[in-house]
C-alpha cells in the first residue's frame, strides 16, 4: 500500500469507530435489537457479495445467450418464455429477433429498422401479411449485411412492418440458409 491509501485506510477505521462507537452508546438500552438489525445487514452484505461473484452464471440462466460453437456453428438456449432469440447484426446494428418458424420471412418491426438506418417514412407498405393482429401493410428492403456470429450474409431481403409489432421475427427464408437447424436439450443449433 502507498502512504496515501494507508493514511485513508487509516481515517476511514477511526471514521467507522467513531459513528459506530456513537450509535453503540445511543442505543445502549437496545442492545439486542442493534445486534438483529447488524444480522440482518450483515446477511444483505454477504448476499450482495454472493450475486456479485455469481453474476455470470445468475445471468445465464436468467437471460440466456448464443455463443459461436465453431467457425459455422451458433447455439442459444431456450429462453424463460419457451421461445428462441437471436441477436443478428442488421446492417453494423444489433438487433434481438425471436425465431418464428411459422414465420416466411425475415420482419423488422418500425423501430428495429430505425435503428439500422432504415428510413421507414420513406418507404413504400405495397405488400400484404397476415399475422396473429390480422393484415398489416410490408415494405421490403434489401439489406447490405445481415450478421449471425461468424456468418455473414449479403444482399438480404427483409419486410418490414407497418403495424404494431414489439420485436423483429426471424423466420425460414433466413433459418433455410443453414445445412442444419436442431432442436435438442432446449438449444437450438444452426450448422452453416
Amino acid at each position: 500500500m502507498s502512504p496515501d491509501q494507508t493514511a485513508n485506510f487509516i481515517y476511514l477505521s477511526l471514521l467507522l469507530i467513531v459513528i459506530g462507537g456513537s450509535y453503540l452508546v445511543a442505543s445502549r438500552r437496545n442492545l439486542g435489537r442493534l445486534l438483529q438489525q447488524a444480522v440482518v445487514w450483515g446477511l444483505i452484505f454477504m448476499g450482495g457479495l454472493a450475486v456479485f461473484g455469481l453474476w455470470d452464471d445468475i445471468r445465464g440462466a436468467v437471460v440466456p445467450v448464443q455463443r459461436t460453437i465453431a467457425s459455422n456453428v451458433i447455439e442459444v438456449p431456450r429462453a424463460a418464455d419457451s421461445h428462441f432469440y437471436l441477436t443478428l447484426e442488421v446492417d453494423g446494428t444489433p438487433i434481438r429477433f425471436v425465431v418464428d418458424t411459422g414465420a416466411t420471412e425475415i420482419v423488422l418491426s418500425q423501430r428495429d429498422a430505425e435503428r439500422a438506418g432504415i428510413d421507414t417514412e420513406t418507404l413504400a407498405y405495397l405488400g400484404r401479411a397476415s399475422t396473429a393482429n390480422g393484415m398489416v401493410r410490408t415494405a421490403r428492403v434489401t439489406l447490405d449485411e445481415l450478421t449471425l456470429g461468424p456468418v455473414t450474409d449479403r444482399r438480404v431481403p427483409v419486410w418490414v412492418n407497418e403495424g404494431a409489432m414489439e420485436g423483429s421475427l426471424l423466420g425460414m427464408s433466413y433459418l433455410n440458409r443453414f445445412a442444419s437447424v436442431e432442436l435438442t436439450q432446449g438449444k437450438l443449433v444452426l450448422t452453416r
